[in-house]
């Protein structure tokens, strides 16, 4: 199976498509937070990235899900800023600071190219949502240059059907986070109350575009969905309510990784609630309810020794 953006950029689609995005950008509604800047001279909204996307780093990625990984990592490609913004998050430097530098769409088409020269199964773009216009236009460079491994959307979840349907048949997989399915703990920590409904929608749609997560031979990811979940203390995330409607809304076949590496970042110690990591007990009834739900797919990888 061979990566599906070569037939819709020798169709010519992707350059509508690019053509799109970037109108878009004239009073920016990529992301929900609708924020009607104009990116193209360079104003700001809610996730501060101007006309040209900001990489903080980029390499092969052996911390990923196993599919992912294979035997020479996942082509990462860190991008500064982020439309969510949670208090906890992990790359606050990166999404909260604005650590990184700006590349224009050579540089960036340079770099999935020399990702792709040292191995990697795959081309990883972390937090792209509010970089969409520039990913796309930065992908003929790219394809002219040789790249054909499979892409990766790796999202919040907090992402526009809309601004999604741009990408149906230009990436490969989908990774999104499924991250509270109750409105109050999302305005609590990004202050975006209608993110549950928003993200459900979307991986909706992701699924609707790639369906089930496909392996080679050799294991490696090469199209569908893969579905992450970060357990929170006192299990402000919703486990169970995002693992039925994962189960009873878009597949029981779904691959999910349940993340057991929440801990306190950010200012997440603003709110006594997350002032701590997660127990044993808290990480093995997110399982316990994943299990129940009917979703039994999940990454392999053997996860960190939680304190009980």
């Amino acid at each position: 199976m061979g990566a599906t953006y070569l037939r819709t950029y020798k169709e010519g689609i992707l350059q509508e498509r690019i053509e799109t995005a970037l109108s878009i950008l004239t009073s920016c509604v990529l992301c929900p937070r609708n924020c009607n800047v104009n990116r193209l001279k360079d104003e700001r909204g809610v996730c501060r990235a101007g006309r040209y996307a900001t990489v903080s780093s980029y390499g092969p990625h052996f911390g990923e899900e196993e599919p992912l990984v294979g035997r020479n990592g996942s082509g990462t490609i860190f991008f500064t800023h982020c439309s969510l913004r949670c208090v906890f998050c992990q790359n606050y430097d990166i999404s909260h600071l604005g650590e990184g530098y700006e590349v224009k769409p050579a540089g960036l088409a340079a770099i999935m190219v020399g990702l792709q020269e040292r191995g990697v199964h795959n081309i990883n773009f972390v937090t792209p949502s509010h970089v969409i216009p520039q990913i796309l236009e930065a992908l003929p460079l790219a394809i002219d240059a040789g790249l054909h491994v499979p892409l990766i959307y790796n999202s919040s979840g907090y992402d526009s059907v809309g601004t999604l349907s741009l990408l149906d048949n230009i990436f490969d997989i989908y990774m999104p986070d499924l991250k509270f399915a109750d409105a109050d703990a999302a305005e609590r920590y990004c202050k975006a109350p209608d993110y549950p409904e928003t993200a459900r929608a979307a991986v909706k749609e992701m699924h609707c575009q790639v369906g089930d997560l496909e392996m080679d031979e050799n294991g490696v990811a090469v199209r569908g969905l893969l579905v992450r979940h970060l357990v929170m203390p006192e299990d402000k995330a919703g486990t169970s309510k995002l693992m039925e409607f994962l189960a009873d809304e878009v597949s029981k076949n779904t691959y999910v990784n349940i993340m057991d590496q929440y801990r306190p970042c950010g200012d997440a110690e603003r709110f006594a609630e997350l002032g701590r990591a997660i127990t044993g007990a808290e990480y093995r009834q997110a399982l316990q309810a994943t299990q129940a739900a009917g979703i039994t797919r999940l990454d392999r990888r053997i996860t960190r020794r939680l304190l009980v």
